[in-house]
């Protein structure tokens, strides 16, 4: 045992060392904060200013549509035809055309540009234009509009967990469901991603012929263990230097561009009712209740991403990827052993990847009922629990159900090891011969 050290720094080194490594290292963490930062910055460069022309035949919307901060508006009293043609000279972005007969026919509205308008503009134009009509209606049937308005009512169920002994906390259903699908799909990559290292190791080593010269002077178990040990660092490196400079990334360009991670003042969260002061009159007048309760959503959303615990959160994402991982490395390991190539591997890669492809399927199920028998019988699996009990500690899970699943996860862990390395110390010397499920059940039953 005083060699699976010395085999796990070898690997870990061998692996870190690579050039494929450091640039993955630092190519990850771009790519990443790029994902965040390009998108804000791309948003600022496109926010000019855009200037929309109105052509209203019936003169009803004069005045009826408020500036924004990039969009401004200009009322022609001029002919559409004329407008079109001085259109090129004119550096509007867009005419609005409404004709006389638009209140009965809200379908005959145009809006006239040299490019495709984008989405902002033209919902912005339909919701100004949807309440105009909406008001000039009502007002014709005599109805009073703020007697309606009040009718309008948005409902919002908040969920409470009881926690026993009169304490309550409050709960967060959506952000649940994000967070446990989120940490179950990485569990499910990172599996995937450093499993096939293993593979490709063991493959290699045996084509090359090297392994009959590392098995003289370690036994096979030992060589296994080292190597799936090693990989597992290799990952855990990666995996936390891709978090801190990831961090770091995104730090240091909020400081260099801070403008680029500010709200306009016009797309500032209203929290309230609509007489809050940072609000124009134009634009409260615009906000309906529906915009209230999307951001009275919005703050609800930014208070329960800062109640998740996120301390634990991490804690059971590393057990249950390093765990996840030991056990299915050395299953890999074993079919590495058992072929020559990777193109052999398909035979004997489908029993494996069937748990893990189940488990991402049943994740739906899972979400839709996480305490019910299914949810619990494939977290405590052990060839399942480590994405199905990711998806479920976000919810709450029992401590009871926890601790059964680290024993199984464990327990399940040391015997594919032992099952792995029944195959692995008669398949690595096995050379030049196509392995079968047959031949595979006489190395597991074969006894030294």
């Amino acid at each position: 045992m005083k060699k699976i050290p010395i085999i796990i720094r070898r690997e870990y080194l061998s692996r870190v060392k690579k050039r494929s490594f450091i640039v993955m290292t630092i190519l990850g963490p771009l790519l990443m904060a790029a994902m965040m930062i390009v998108p804000m910055y791309i948003a600022k460069m496109s926010d000019d200013v855009k200037t929309i022309a109105i052509v209203d035949e019936s003169g009803i919307f004069y005045n009826k549509f408020p500036n924004t901060e990039n969009i401004k508006f200009k009322y022609l009293n001029i002919d559409i035809a004329v407008a079109k043609n001085k259109f090129d000279s004119s550096g509007n972005y867009a005419i609005l055309y409404l004709p006389e007969e638009f209140i009965s026919k809200p379908s005959t509205a145009v809006l006239f540009s040299d490019k495709q308008p984008n989405i902002t503009v033209k919902s912005y134009l339909e919701n100004t234009l949807k309440k105009e009509v909406e008001s000039i209606k009502l007002a014709s049937s005599g109805i009073d509009k703020d007697v309606l308005t009040s009718i309008e009512t948005n409902l919002s169920i908040n969920t409470i967990k009881l926690k026993g002994k009169g304490i309550e906390e409050k709960s967060y259903t959506e952000v649940s469901t994000f967070l446990g699908l989120f940490a179950g799909i990485m569990i499910y990559m990172f599996i995937f991603m450093f499993g096939t290292q293993v593979l490709r190791g063991v493959i290699e080593e045996k084509t090359s012929r090297i392994i009959e010269v590392i098995v003289s002077s370690v036994k096979p178990f030992q060589l296994m263990m080292g190597k799936i040990i090693g990989i597992a660092l290799v990952g855990l490196t990666q995996f936390l230097l891709w978090i801190i400079l990831t961090f770091g990334i995104v730090t240091i360009a909020q400081s260099a561009m801070p403008n680029s991670f500010k709200s306009n003042k016009s797309d500032k969260i209203l929290i309230g009712n609509s007489n809050s002061k940072i609000m124009t009159k134009d634009q409260a007048q615009l906000l309906t209740k529906d915009d209230q309760y999307k951001n009275e959503g919005m703050h609800e959303l930014i208070e329960s991403i800062s109640s998740i615990n996120f301390g634990l959160m991490i804690g059971m994402f590393f057990f249950y990827f390093l765990f996840g991982y030991l056990l299915y490395a050395a299953l890999f390991a074993a079919v590495g052993s058992a072929v020559d190539s990777e193109a052999d591997t398909q035979q004997f890669m489908l029993p494996i990847t069937i748990p893990l492809i189940f488990a991402i399927i049943m994740s739906q199920f899972v979400i839709n009922n996480p305490e019910g028998p299914v949810a619990f019988w494939l977290s405590i699996i052990p060839l399942t629990s480590p994405i199905i009990m990711m998806i479920r500690i976000p919810f709450g899970v029992p401590v009871i159900d926890i601790v059964l699943s680290f024993a199984l996860l464990i327990l399940g862990f040391l015997f594919c090891t032992w099952f792995a390395a029944k195959i692995y110390r008669t398949g690595i010397l096995m050379y030049g011969k196509k392995s079968s499920y047959k031949e595979l059940w006489k190395w597991i039953t074969y006894k030294s």
